[in-house]
């Protein structure tokens, strides 16, 4: 029998490709261990000796920040370095601000000038007294306002770059290009490994007297020819077919108006899982006339001013999660609510120069289908996720449901009334829940199916 040469070339192949992966992973956790350790020894400025700035933004954020930012005028004026200002400016110490944190009104009321000074300059809008503040809170807020602002984030980015090369990197600090490289690298070994073994398995044949050359040559009959000859396959293709094109032609028909998933870009960037989501808020604040009306409505940009007036800008971690994962700019999205409304940042007033939304519509029934909101919402006790899905999820709105007639049917199939409470039910439920044998009844029973109540 022959030599077959490269009968060992595999396992010389597998060898050498997990010296190489060693050897990568290596410098890969090499380069994590660094990372760590660099992160590990960095140290933050703590600021103020009087005070802890970590300590003070806390109570800062729960007292101050509804009217006052550390580097802009809002309600209140800005408070960056207020004591040093103060000192410099006025004269004052900060037992002054001791008494005019805990008590403004009574400082204003003992004609102390500044404090008078302050009071006209704002319109005459009395700080609200904190005066269950200790001094050792009003230092540590204090402490909050003279700290540098921080810069953590660009810093990140600009030493993320620098041992990147320049290119970006992933979460634990591996080179996107390092890891793409290796793939690339195990892939060829991949390549290699498959064309030795196809050679050594073609010497192996050869060996053994087997003409790989005849048996490739052998004459076949198409494919086409052979299922062209076959006249009962022919026959249940064309049938399989032309069921499946009814099919998938009534599907087509069927979503014909139907506009679920629905999600226009609107002129203003509004994110329902910032507001309903992160921060809780009840949806019929903002949407008020679902509980009386038609309709829910549009809320109005003065609903939106509200919080607004005082929040111009988001917490830098949303900003940059905006960016990363959305591509919005919040800051920028409030800012044309401001020009919307004619808002005016610096003076902290209205303009008077305002400009229309021009949002787009989402869920829009056909003008021949009644829906009245209040009745399912306030009367039925039916709650917004039921028919617009997880809104406090949604960054960018959408339509959730069909919204069609059969999808409406069901849920009337399907929902209990709600009686507790509600004395007009009483009557009329115990006659039909007697009339059909069962404790409660549904939506359809109660005439939730007669054509009557959605078409007139």
């Amino acid at each position: 029998m022959k030599k077959v040469p490269y009968r060992h070339s595999i396992s010389k192949v597998l060898g050498v490709s997990l010296i190489v992966f060693l050897l990568f992973s290596v410098s890969i956790f090499a380069q994590d261990g660094g990372s760590a350790e660099g992160a590990s020894a960095e140290v933050a400025d703590s600021g103020d000796s009087s005070g802890d700035p970590a300590k003070g933004k806390a109570l800062f954020n729960q007292n101050c920040a509804a009217c006052h930012s550390l580097t802009r005028k809002m309600t209140g004026p800005a408070l960056a370095n207020v004591e040093s200002r103060l000192s410099d400016d006025e004269g004052l110490d900060r037992e002054w601000l001791y008494s005019w944190i805990k008590n403004s009104p009574g400082l204003i009321a003992s004609g102390d000038a500044y404090a008078n000074k302050v009071y006209n300059e704002y319109n005459q809008a009395a700080m609200t007294p904190f005066p269950t503040l200790s001094n050792e809170d009003i230092d540590n807020i204090l402490a909050y306002t003279a700290a540098p602002p921080k810069t953590a984030a660009p810093a990140a980015a600009a030493a993320g770059e620098a041992s990147g090369s320049g290119s970006g990197s992933s979460g634990d600090g591996v080179s996107n290009e390092l890891v793409l490289a290796a793939l690339a690298l195990v892939f060829g070994l991949l390549v290699v490994m498959l064309f030795l073994v196809n050679k050594t398995l073609r010497r192996i044949a050869e060996a053994n007297g087997v003409d790989l050359s005849q048996e490739e040559s052998a004459k076949r009959l198409p494919l086409w020819k052979a299922f062209a000859k076959n006249q009962f396959l022919v026959l249940v293709t064309v049938v399989f077919l032309l069921l499946g094109s009814a099919y998938f032609a009534y599907g087509w028909m069927m979503q014909v108006g139907v506009d679920q998933g629905y999600a226009p870009v609107q002129p203003i960037h509004y994110s329902h899982r910032i507001h309903a989501g992160d921060n809780k808020i009840e949806c019929k604040y903002c949407h008020s006339s679902a509980r009386v009306s038609k309709t829910s409505g549009i809320p109005s940009l003065n609903v939106c001013m509200n919080c607004h007036k005082s929040i111009y800008q988001v917490a830098d971690e949303t900003l940059e999660e905006g960016k990363r994962e959305y591509g919005i700019d919040y800051n920028k999205e409030i800012k044309k609510l401001y020009a919307a409304v004619g808002w005016d940042e610096e003076n902290q007033k209205y303009t008077g120069e305002s400009q229309p939304v021009k949002w787009v519509r989402i869920h829009n029934l056909p003008d021949f289908a009644y829906f009245n909101h209040s009745q399912h919402v306030s009367v039925a006790g039916i709650e917004c996720q039921q028919c617009h899905g997880p809104v406090e999820e949604m960054e960018v709105m959408y339509q959730y449901s069909p919204l069609t007639m059969g999808w409406c049917v069901n849920c009337h199939r399907e929902t209990d009334i709600k009686v507790e409470g509600n004395a007009y039910y009483e009557k009329i439920h115990a006659e039909l829940s007697k009339k059909y044998g069962v404790d409660k009844l549904t939506a359809a029973q109660m005439g939730g199916l007669e054509c009557g109540k959605c078409h007139y």
